[in-house]
């Protein structure tokens, strides 16, 4: 489903090179979409979310009325396994600011394809206000790898060798990192009222510069977020 690059896009981009200003304003515009009466958040995990989650621990904020969705989980590691995602928002941010409700796919289900048709039923019952996204080197987005269809909803996604090497730093080998994942879909992010994109490092350029200069593709999954109507991008690059 490819579309033309003759779109008008309502990107706001900030590029920011000191990433202690970044992240701070990323707290900040957080903090606005809360006071502003935002109470559905759909939340990311990953190294590019850390500095952002000692933010919130460490503020006022208050999330005790608020419900959270994440946007993946691993197929098949236990819940208990420090890396993951529900083990990685517990420790980066729910013991300390914790949500009325938490939502997170369940990678243990008997039938990961059904986990994903349940959680995709519980997003499209909740008006999501507010979205934080990562990007992976390839441009993913969520876990939705290069080829995921435009209109899929939350699934079950094969992750894509470089995705795994570049999540094996967490792991103690890339034998233990799992290759699969149940992953809200491309669909599901952009019903998001508000989205706020975080790409740091120069390891995201190649992904950024199609996002911010390419064409819509569904090869690179990110080119997507041209098409929503309220997107903030903060980047450490110069584009």
């Amino acid at each position: 489903m490819e579309m033309s690059n003759h779109i008008k896009t309502a990107l706001k981009v900030e590029t920011i090179i000191d990433l202690d200003t970044l992240y701070d304003r990323a707290f900040n515009v957080l903090k606005e979409a809360v006071h502003n009466g935002s109470k559905n958040f759909g939340l990311a995990t990953g190294g590019t979310m850390l500095p952002l989650y000692e933010r919130i621990r460490n503020s006022e904020l208050d999330f005790t009325q608020c419900e959270s969705v994440n946007l993946d989980e691993y197929v098949g590691l236990p819940k208990a396994h420090p890396e993951s995602y529900i083990s990685f928002m517990k420790q980066q941010l729910f013991n300390e600011k914790p949500f009325k409700k938490s939502n997170l796919p369940n990678g243990e289900a008997q039938d990961p394809h059904e986990e994903a048709a349940r959680y995709e039923a519980l997003l499209q019952k909740m008006k999501l206000d507010f979205q934080l996204l990562g990007i992976g080197e390839n441009g993913h987005i969520g876990f939705n790898e290069p080829g995921t269809a435009f209109d899929s909803e939350t699934h079950v996604v094969e992750l894509e060798e470089s995705t795994r090497i570049a999540n094996a730093r967490f792991f103690n080998s890339l034998d233990e990192v799992p290759t699969k994942a149940i992953t809200m879909g491309i669909s599901s992010i952009m019903r998001a009222e508000q989205i706020l994109l975080i790409a740091v490092g120069e390891k995201k350029r190649t992904a950024l510069e199609a996002l911010l200069k390419g064409e819509v593709t569904e090869e690179i999954p990110v080119t997507i977020l041209k098409k929503h109507p309220n997107v903030t991008v903060l980047t450490d690059l110069v584009i």
